[in-house]
Formats: structure tokens, C-alpha cells, sequence
């Protein structure tokens, strides 16, 4: 992207007058980071959901171990056809070598799988599943003012006859 935005430049500083690449650029404001999650959902092999909430307890361990959040599970109760839904919040949880380094020791004692063995091992316990990184939570007003920022700042094209 950046060797795009940089190509463009310098194919408009070859037809911009002089006199305008002259006047200082007013930076752009900054964009407010919004935060993200992930959603996972699972439908669990037959027989096999305790045993997948022991991993996930494992998880919440080591990540305790780094004094970082747990997962989040939300049980199936009524309606759609899940086991569970795990949610999983991104922003402002990126660990510290500091913190990857305890968690890396917790890992060790528990002598949980990682890498390829990880995925070996979890599959078993799972018949189906799906994911999706979300932008949120967020304020329905606050994505509409973001939304209208975007317009201002992009007015649409005059159409072609």
C-alpha cells in the first residue's frame, strides 16, 4: 500500500506546479483505533465438550500467567446449532516479551501441545468451526461518525455520460 501511495506521489509531483509542492502538507488527522475480537464458534465432537472447556482453562492459565484477561465463552442454551462461542478481544492485549516469556513457562509445566501437535490435538474435540475478526464494540453513533468523516473527506464522483 505505501509503495502505492509513494508511486502516486511521484507521478503527481511531475505534473503539480512548483509553487504548490512548495506549501507545507496539513497531516491528516489520525483515526481513532477501534477495537477488534474475535469470534470463534464451535460445535463440539459428540461426548467431547468438557474435555474442550479443560483446554480452554488451560488457555485462560497461561495467559493468567501474564496477567492477560481469559476467554470469554458463551454456552449454547436456545436456537442455532453451537456448543459454544468463544470471544476473544485483540486490541490492547499484544503481550510483552515479558509477558510471552511467563506464559511460555506456564505452557511448559502444563505440558500443553504447541504448533502443529496444538491443531492435531484440538481437532479432536471438534466437528465444526468457524470464525470472524470484528471491528468493536462500538457505538452505533460513533461508527456513523466515522462513516460521515469517510463522506466529507469523499465526495462521490461526478457520474459519466
Amino acid at each position: 500500500m505505501k509503495l502505492i501511495a509513494l508511486t502516486l506521489a511521484a507521478s503527481l509531483a511531475a505534473i503539480v506546479p512548483a509553487a504548490a509542492q512548495t506549501k507545507p502538507a496539513t497531516p491528516a488527522p489520525a483515526a481513532e483505533e477501534w477495537p477488534e475480537a474475535w469470534f470463534e464458534i464451535f460445535k463440539l465432537a459428540p461426548g467431547k465438550q468438557e474435555e474442550f472447556i479443560r483446554r480452554i482453562d488451560q488457555a485462560d492459565q497461561v495467559a493468567a500467567a501474564a496477567g492477560l484477561p481469559p476467554i470469554q465463552l458463551f454456552f449454547h442454551e436456545n436456537g442455532a446449532d453451537f456448543d459454544v462461542i468463544l470471544f476473544k478481544p485483540v486490541t490492547g492485549y499484544k503481550p510483552t516479551p515479558e509477558q510471552e516469556a511467563k506464559m511460555a513457562a506456564k505452557h511448559k509445566e502444563l505440558g500443553l501441545p504447541n504448533g502443529p501437535a496444538y491443531f492435531v490435538n484440538i481437532r479432536e474435540l471438534v466437528a465444526e468451526h468457524t470464525d470472524s475478526k470484528t471491528v468493536g464494540p462500538v457505538s452505533a453513533g460513533k461508527w456513523l461518525a466515522r462513516l460521515d468523516a469517510w463522506r466529507a473527506s469523499n465526495p462521490p464522483r461526478a457520474k459519466l455520460k
